[in-house]
């Protein structure tokens, strides 16, 4: 029986080889047919708008109007860059014109509803626009009455608040969807009527007065810790980001990776790995980058021999990624930093074996697919050569290095050291006419990064109400007691218990918002138990993100299964597949925080490092079902073992997985020879 299955399974491998010789000789003309230069086809860019709210935005039909729009988005732009240097001022001045300038903008870029004009700014707009300025005015007209009245609001400042917390949810839901405002209103309603709640979750009740005051006259509700990050952090970074891209960055990235990966077994699908992590760690978001890379990547997949879904869940899982891989992290790595008190370079540090981790996982199982289906890379003579783009755009790369110098090596502070990227990206740019900025180019820019902060920063604005009324109400503490509680004490239940309740509250959110929302919840619960501050963040962090993947809601598969012809169902599992390093990569640093280079000799973070990228091969092939040759399931459940053993750090565990990947290669050695598919 086994003998006629081998057979079987030799005439689809030789089927598929054959197949595969004459798809090679279509590439060719696949690649010029794909544009990697990052702009979006109609169709692409409907795609996007229709699973990434954040990108339905108006057209202004009125010229005039558009250009007003125009030179108010590089307005803000300046003020925020310029501030950066000069100083910004006094806290709640400085976020409540921030939150303002976003909130105006936001009713200019995006309508009321599906039937609202895609083209002009309706009477509504307008009003919500000027009511949008009505408040920084009034908190810089009565600063001091403000400060000094916190706690005691009179009707002046209930009104304002009301204003305000009425905007924002408005804003908000226009731009991400209901998800977010709708929790923010359980939240307030927990606030006022949780008095009548039994249990736990019973508190001793506030009035909409002491409520709005809170979200509106401190540093814990609206103009919290994430507007603030957004007013400094996040909006440099993502300038930045539209001032790299002007550049030809994305190009870049689609090209390098093109050069080193392209020519090998199973090439695009590695190819959409590494740009897409790229590009992903620095515009910060899944749905954008799988379609903005996905536009080249997976049709190169499919034509290589990739399965449609296969394709787009290697597009999914890379772009996911991005938002975990430095040094940018899509712009969370500012928030976790500002909530821990740590500098942002430590965030950096720690987060860097678990994304390689996650990423060596996808590119193990996509060599593995390739080798079992014997697909083949791109014609190599149609390839970038690596050495032409270097001199061509290898000097991009050197903004990047100049400002991990800043961060790591300068003692600057991290805007400081953002605005003078900035500056230097513009003037390295110079140095190649392929690069060259326009002053218009440089202009567009600015106007690029204040329309793509305004969802980020409305988003920050409303998980405000969340987290305002969290700390309000010690809603975040007796819902780490719940955690803990459903856990038994045990720190693997409560594990469970906090990926699940991250994943659920991750659903339909924003990446960054989903992020604050479970370090806010879910993140106490395992500080509690002992773990450190950072794991306990990177931990609720990773499954916050992992929800853009996990079915029933998984927007960045459902993406680029739009952009593949598959089912997006069965893409989002098949997402989940890829990414499944993804999922066990948080509890090996939960249980081996040397992953994290949390307090550890180098030599301790080298065995644990390695012994991890060990369990993560050992995950693949399990996984996959394959090595040098096809395994039973007795040898992915033997493979799998080996792989949880090396999630520990403990020396005897990490022998034991060792032991079980050395004799699973030679087995695995042996049963190819027999069956003659050993290269």
């Amino acid at each position: 029986m086994d003998r006629n299955i081998d057979k079987k399974e030799a005439r689809t491998r030789n089927a598929s080889a054959s197949n595969n010789e004459t798809t090679r000789e279509d590439l060719g003309e696949t690649l010029k047919n794909i544009h990697t230069d990052g702009v979006l086809t109609k169709d692409q860019q409907e795609l996007l708008e229709k699973l990434d709210r954040e990108s339905s935005t108006r057209t202004l039909a009125n010229s005039t109007l558009a250009k007003l729009f125009y030179a108010a988005c590089i307005a803000v732009s300046l003020y925020h860059f310029l501030t950066a240097y000069v100083g910004t001022p006094v806290v709640l001045k400085h976020r409540s014109l921030h939150v303002a300038m976003m909130l105006a903008l936001g009713f200019v870029m995006y309508p009321f509803g599906k039937r609202s004009s895609r083209s002009s700014v309706t009477w509504v707009d307008w009003i919500l626009i000027v009511l949008s300025f009505v408040v920084p005015v009034y908190v810089w007209g009565d600063y001091l009455g403000v400060i000094e009245r916190a706690g005691r609001p009179n009707t002046n400042d209930l009104i304002m608040a009301s204003i305000l917390v009425f905007l924002v949810l408005e804003s908000s839901r226009r731009i991400t969807g209901w998800a977010l405002p709708v929790l923010s209103l359980v939240f307030i309603a927990y606030g006022l009527w949780g008095r009548n709640l039994p249990g736990l979750f019973g508190h001793r009740g506030y009035t909409w007065l002491q409520l709005s005051n809170h979200f509106f006259a401190n540093t814990e509700g609206i103009y919290g810790s994430s507007v603030s990050v957004s007013a400094s952090y996040i909006f440099l970074f993502i300038l930045f980001g539209a001032i790299m891209g002007k550049s030809g960055m994305g190009a870049f990235f689609n090209d390098i990776a093109m050069a080193l990966a392209g020519h090998t077994k199973g090439g695009p699908a590695k190819v959409a790995v590494i740009a897409s992590g790229f590009l992903g760690s620095i515009n910060g978001s899944a749905v954008a980058n799988v379609v903005t890379t996905g536009a080249f990547t997976i049709p190169l997949m499919k034509k290589t021999g990739y399965s449609k879904e296969f394709a787009g869940a290697v597009e999914a899982s890379a772009s996911v990624g991005g938002q975990l891989l430095p040094p940018i992290m899509g712009a969370a790595a500012f928030i976790m930093a500002e909530n821990l008190g740590v500098k942002y370079s430590v965030i950096i540090v720690h987060a860097a074996i678990p994304a390689l981790l996650y990423y060596l996982g996808i590119i193990i199982q996509v060599q593995m697919r390739a080798s079992k289906n014997k697909l083949l890379g791109l014609p190599k003579d149609q390839l970038p050569k690596a050495r032409l783009v270097m001199k061509d755009k290898g000097h991009l790369l050197l903004p990047i290095v100049f400002l991990l110098y800043m961060l790591f090596f300068s003692g600057t502070t991290v805007i400081y050291s953002a605005f003078l990227t900035i500056i230097a990206t513009i003037v390295v740019a110079c140095l190649k006419p392929s690069t060259r900025m326009s002053v218009r180019d440089i202009l567009d820019a600015f106007a690029e990064g204040a329309r793509q902060t305004v969802s980020v920063a409305i988003a920050c604005a409303c998980v405000g109400i969340i987290v305002g009324v969290s700390s309000k109400t010690g809603f975040g503490l007796t819902m780490a007691n719940t955690i803990i509680a459903l856990g038994a004490q045990s720190l693997l239940f409560t594990l469970v218990f906090t990926m699940i309740t991250c994943m659920i509250l991750g659903m339909g959110l924003p990446s960054i918002p989903a992020y604050i929302i479970t370090a806010t919840i879910a993140a106490p619960a395992l500080a509690k138990l002992g773990i450190p501050a950072i794991a306990a963040h990177m931990f609720a962090f990773y499954f916050a993100m992992f929800a853009n993947l996990t079915p029933p809601v998984a927007l960045a598969a459902f993406a680029a299964a739009g952009l593949s012809g598959g089912n997006p169902m069965k893409t989002g599992f098949a997402s989940v597949k890829l990414a499944i390093a993804g999922f066990i990569v948080p509890y090996m640093f939960i249980y081996s925080p040397q992953l994290l280079l949390i307090d550890t000799s180098l030599a301790e973070g080298i065995r644990v490092s390695v012994g991890a990228c060990f369990g993560v091969f050992l995950i693949g092939a399990a996984v996959e079902g394959f090595l040098f040759t096809r395994m039973n399931p007795i040898l992915r459940v033997i493979s799998m073992g080996g792989a949880l053993c090396l999630i520990s750090s403990e020396f005897y565990s990490d022998i034991v997985g060792i032991v079980i990947f050395a004799a699973l290669i030679a087995v695995q050695r042996i049963l190819a020879k027999r069956d003659g598919t050993l290269a």
